[in-house]
C-alpha cells in the first residue's frame, strides 16, 4: 500500500469536504475549491478524516491512490492557510513593481515586462526585488510563479536572473578558468 495514500487527511474546523462522485469540493475560511478526480478510488469522507482508497493493487491503482491522496490534501490546506512562493530579482537594475493588480518587471529588456495574475492567484511586491505570489490552488500558485521566472531565468555565471528565495544557482567559473 502507498504509505502517503494510506494516511488519512484530519478535517480542520471550519472546512467542509463533500465528495459527490468523482468530484470533490472543499470549503473553507480563504474560498471554495472544487476539483474531478479519477472515479475509480474512492473518497469517503468520515468523523473529521477525508479517507482515500484504492479498490485493487493494480499498477494504475496503486500509482493514483497517493496522488489523489495528495491531491485532497492539498485543497484542505489551501482553503485553510493557502499557499505562498517568494521569487527574487537579482541584477543591477532589475526591479519589479506593482501596478492595479498586475506587476511590472525591468529585468533587462528594452521594454518593461507586465504580469497578470491567473483568477484567484495575488501578487505583492513587498520590495523591488521580491515578488510575492499567493492564491489558495497550489497548482495554480505554482504555475504562475514559473511564468514569472521564465521571463529571466537565472543564468549561472553571475546568477542574474530571477530566482526563487529558496533556489541554489549554481555557479560556473568563466572562460579563464583561475
Amino acid at each position: 500500500m502507498s504509505r502517503i495514500g494510506r494516511k488519512p487527511i484530519a478535517i480542520p474546523n471550519g472546512v467542509e469536504v463533500k465528495v459527490n462522485g468523482a468530484e470533490v469540493t472543499v470549503k473553507g475560511p480563504k474560498g471554495t475549491l472544487t476539483r474531478t478526480l479519477s472515479p475509480e478510488i474512492s473518497i469517503k469522507v468520515e468523523e473529521n478524516q477525508v479517507i482515500v482508497e484504492r479498490p485493487s493493487d493494480h499498477r494504475k491503482h496503486r500509482a493514483l491512490h497517493g496522488t489523489i491522496r495528495s491531491l485532497v490534501a492539498n485543497m484542505v490546506e489551501g482553503v485553510t492557510n493557502g499557499f505562498s512562493k517568494t521569487l527574487e530579482l537579482v541584477g543591477v537594475g532589475y526591479r519589479a513593481q506593482k501596478k492595479g493588480n498586475k506587476v511590472v518587471l525591468n529585468v533587462g529588456y528594452s521594454h518593461p515586462v507586465e504580469v497578470d495574475p491567473l483568477d484567484g492567484i495575488e501578487l505583492d511586491v513587498p520590495s523591488q526585488t521580491q515578488i510575492v505570489v499567493k492564491g489558495i490552488d497550489k497548482e495554480k500558485v505554482g504555475a504562475q510563479a514559473a511564468n514569472i521566472r521564465a521571463h529571466r531565468e537565472p543564468e549561472p555565471y553571475k546568477g542574474k536572473g530571477i530566482k526563487y528565495s529558496d533556489e541554489r544557482i549554481r555557479r560556473k567559473e568563466g572562460k579563464t578558468g583561475k
